[in-house]
């Protein structure tokens, strides 16, 4: 008999992870996925469309799940019960109606960024590499016994999209190669030793304002972890932002001659970032935000150094 599956899922995660489970001809009995903020960038596929398309029931939630759904799992009886990239804790009482085990997908080798938003926080702290991990869930954030982990690396140029895309095929690798053990109850359970990484916060829009002060690979490692489809790193000029949408990082020595104030400069036909330590970021892709017109979070346009010069020159003459 095949097991009794309910999944907490969203994200492409969710997506590649369910697409595990029916792969290995699992009995889904439930799919629990999340609404989507008409707020945020919607750039991932959908969890629920892919229910809906093998026939799962699903039920999709603003919310935590309350007592009517957790009534509903026990009267599910599930063997397992799988998280994948779902926004919300689950609650113990909860985790304990699977006899086989409760099991999240974490994207970060754990036990290193637990928490929120560990793919941007790994980018922007400048790690070689990051993965992903299955591991038993516990009624604290990414803390229980480790199943199994996949390794990707962090190339020096990846923005934190690029990553994310990694660490989705890592997540898949990782549930593929643990699910047989998972049913056979012979899956190993490696020690999460919590003083060997941190605990970290979800990530704000404004978390991504630049401080141009900072050393060049600081700041380029910020413009990498908040690359489009996330809000992106800004900057503001004369009342005007300016979200790099991509950049490059000048090697070491290429810009000893420039001397230039920190922040956006045009020099040699390029915008660049001058940083704090004398370096600077080569704007590759720069967007102009107009906070001026309605919905303005949504209202930018990418922009060339022309118009660039033009619209800061026409502010300062303002």
């Amino acid at each position: 008999m095949n097991a009794r599956v309910v999944v907490f899922a969203y994200h492409n995660i969710g997506v590649r992870c369910l697409r595990v489970l029916l792969a290995y001809d699992a009995d889904i009995a439930l799919v629990i996925t999340h609404q989507d903020n008409p707020e945020e960038c919607i750039w991932f596929e959908s969890v629920s469309a892919v229910a809906a398309d093998y026939g799962l029931p699903v039920i999709t939630l603003s919310r935590p799940p309350e007592r009517e759904l957790i009534e509903i799992i026990r009267a599910i009886q599930p063997d397992f019960i799988f998280s994948f990239y779902y926004r919300h804790m689950l609650p113990p009482e909860l985790l304990v109606l699977a006899p086989q085990g409760a099991f999240n997908l974490h994207g970060s080798l754990l036990p290193k960024y637990r928490g929120r938003a560990p793919i941007n926080w790994a980018v922007l702290n400048g790690e070689t590499e990051t993965g992903s991990t299955l591991h038993e869930m516990t009624s604290k954030p990414d803390a229980g016994a480790i199943v199994a982990k996949t390794l990707v690396p962090i190339l020096p140029d990846d923005t934190a999209c690029q990553v994310f895309n990694k660490v989705t095929v890592s997540a898949e690798q990782t549930l593929w190669q643990a699910f047989p053990a998972l049913l056979a109850d012979n899956a190993p359970r490696m020690p999460n030793d919590l003083s060997a990484g941190s605990y970290f916060s979800g990530r704000r829009p404004e978390d991504g304002r630049i401080d141009w002060s900072l050393p060049a690979q600081q700041v380029y490692n910020l413009v990498r972890s908040a690359a489009p489809p996330y809000p992106g790193a800004f900057t503001d000029v004369q009342g005007e932002r300016f979200i790099i949408a991509s950049a490059r990082l000048m090697k070491q020595g290429q810009n000893n001659t420039i001397k230039l104030p920190l922040g956006l400069q045009v020099f040699n036909y390029s915008i660049l970032g001058v940083c704090g330590d004398g370096r600077a970021i080569v704007i590759r892709e720069l967007r102009h935000l107009n906070q001026s017109a309605p919905n303005s979070t949504s209202i930018d346009r990418v922009i060339d150094m022309s118009t660039f010069l033009s619209l800061t020159q026409s502010l300062s003459r303002s």
